[in-house]
């Protein structure tokens, strides 16, 4: 065979190997699409699988009254079954039996009847006479006493249009001056610099959209049935530049809560905010700081960055639920997780369907912490770390055991393992209310406070940016504080837009309402405010006149 021939050969056998390569990794490629086309089918399956598992569970729990108002609520049964497992798994501790109360002869039942008004409400008195006596007149007949009752009406809510008259003067002897000048006085001082609404009508707004839950559309439509056409774009900017004269207030507060508080309470809840396309899902935040503040915070996202935003330079305990967004907190030691313990038991009322009889003992254990807890309610600090550390203790020793026996046989994935994996995992919080007797046993108050957002949301759905949601924390923030304090916000919010224009900035953590009472007593605070024309008219102390005068 000659040269030419072997090389055409060779030639054509390249060809054939080239071809037999192509299509050998042809069909490897389809296969490993084929592979990985299952896998994912597979992924997908495994996921629709726990999707359906959590509906099917989450039924489970409808069925049985374990979602909503009535969730964590042990029956008349379940109560007894409690008794029981005490004694069993406390062994020498039994549970005890509510004594018989006697009811001491001289004792009274609770009145029943009306209760009365509050006397600072304006009183109206009318007399109505009997027919008979308007007939033939009150000479006739001797008044020997009367009966008194009480009937409340609501007067329809009226705007006051406040005009100012501002004389202007010149001197008498002016043509003897070197100088005329014109002597007029400056206008009273608002909130709003040349606004056109008075302190006691912007407090209004603020209370109504935010402790009352009224979306400026609706507060729109109720300013133009009362007389007054008042535009919601124009309330929305009386908010926006409120927030910010308010704004040196917040931070002194938060200054404070966070250098001042022993323990925090922190969590967090969904909003929508308004975007170019669709709404984009970002976070309120509360932290409280017990006898202090309530404070509200806005982040565009629920992680590390944001919390490590609120808490900046704090040192202390911090009350939370068991979110991996606080773990790299309590790293150096400066913060220290404290457990709570309603989302421990909540876990358990979960596995409630699948493992009734398992997740009852573990009720009933953590029930007996909330009954301890209960009656140590308005305890010292210092009684309540000991009969912590004499009651509790025994208890959590028992609990966990019980964690850690059957977390040994809970089959994976089911709710009882979870409910156990989250115990046996956050043992150290959960325990940390030993330490201190102010500490709480669980994150409550915080979920409490985040209802009044939760609750907002569902009447104005979203925020329209984060402008819009960083004024919506700084009113809240103040609602909510003066609720912590027993003061109500109309009237502090009214009086505080009164006050803050001229208020010394150096002074202004006085004006927050953890120090409103303190501050009220103050002989130039009481001053101010009784100069002040605006506040005098929304107490009606000054009447207006009609539009003749």
């Amino acid at each position: 065979m000659d040269v030419a021939t072997l090389a055409a050969r060779l030639d054509e056998l390249h060809a054939q190997v080239q071809q037999l390569t192509a299509a050998h990794e042809a069909e490897v490629a389809a296969r490993k699409a084929e592979t990985q086309a299952r896998l994912a089918a597979e992924a997908r399956a495994e996921q629709y699988r726990k999707l359906y598992n959590e509906a099917l569970e989450r039924c489970r729990l409808l069925e049985l009254g374990l979602v909503g108002r009535t969730a964590e609520r042990l029956s008349g049964d379940d109560a007894q079954l409690t008794l029981s497992v005490l004694g069993t798994l406390l062994g020498e501790r039994e549970a005890e039996a509510k004594p018989n109360r006697t009811v001491k002869e001289h004792e009274r039942r609770k009145p029943t009847g009306r209760r009365p008004l509050p006397e600072d409400l304006p009183r109206v008195d009318i007399e109505v006479l009997p027919d008979e006596v308007q007939q033939q007149g009150l000479d006739a007949f001797e008044k020997i006493g009367e009966e008194v009752s009480e009937v409340v009406e609501r007067r329809r809510a009226s705007m006051v249009v406040v005009r100012i008259h501002r004389p202007k003067y010149v001197r008498k002897d002016r043509e003897r001056c070197a100088e005329t000048a014109v002597e007029i006085a400056a206008p009273p001082d608002l909130p709003i610099p040349r606004g056109l609404a008075g302190p006691g009508l912007l407090a209004d707004t603020i209370v109504k959209r935010l402790a009352d839950h009224l979306p400026l559309h609706r507060q729109e439509q109720i300013f133009a049935r009362d007389g007054l056409p008042l535009a919601r774009s124009t309330i929305c900017g009386w908010h926006r530049e409120l927030a910010e004269l308010c704004r040196p207030l917040l931070d002194a507060m938060w200054r404070e809560a966070l250098g001042l508080a022993p323990y925090l309470c922190v969590d967090a809840t969904g909003v929508l905010v308004q975007a170019k396309d669709k709404c984009r899902r970002s976070h309120f935040w509360v932290v409280i700081a017990p006898d202090l503040h309530v404070m509200f915070g806005f982040s565009a996202k629920h992680d590390n960055k944001a919390i490590d935003a609120l808490l900046a330079g704090y040192h202390g305990y911090l009350v939370a639920d068991a979110h991996s967004v606080y773990d790299h907190l309590f790293t150096d030691g400066t913060i220290i997780e404290v457990g709570c313990w309603s989302h421990c038991r909540r876990y358990f009322y979960k596995a409630l369907s699948s493992e009734p009889e398992r997740a009852r003992e573990a009720l009933a254990l953590i029930g007996e912490l909330f009954a301890i807890e209960r009656k140590l309610n308005k305890a010292s600090p210092d009684k309540r770390k000991a009969v912590r550390q004499q009651s509790s203790t025994p208890v959590l020793d028992a609990f966990f055991a019980w964690c850690t026996t059957h977390a040994q046989t809970a089959i994976d994935e089911t709710p009882l393992a979870k409910a156990l994996g989250y115990a046996l995992n956050q043992r150290q919080a959960l325990e940390r209310f030993l330490e201190d007797g102010r500490l709480p046993i669980h994150n409550n108050r915080s979920e409490r406070e985040l209802r009044r957002e939760a609750i907002g949301r569902k009447n104005w759905l979203f925020v329209g940016n984060d402008e819009a949601a960083e004024v919506n924390t700084t009113f809240v923030s103040l609602i909510a504080s003066c609720q912590m304090h027993g003061i109500e916000p109309y009237g502090y919010l009214r009086d505080l837009l009164c006050l803050l224009p001229l208020w010394p900035r150096s002074r202004v953590l006085e004006l927050a309402p953890a120090h409103w009472r303190k501050t009220l007593e103050q002989q130039d605070t009481q001053q101010r405010l009784a100069g002040n024309v605006f506040r005098q008219i929304a107490l009606g102390e000054l009447a207006p006149h009609g539009p003749e005068g």
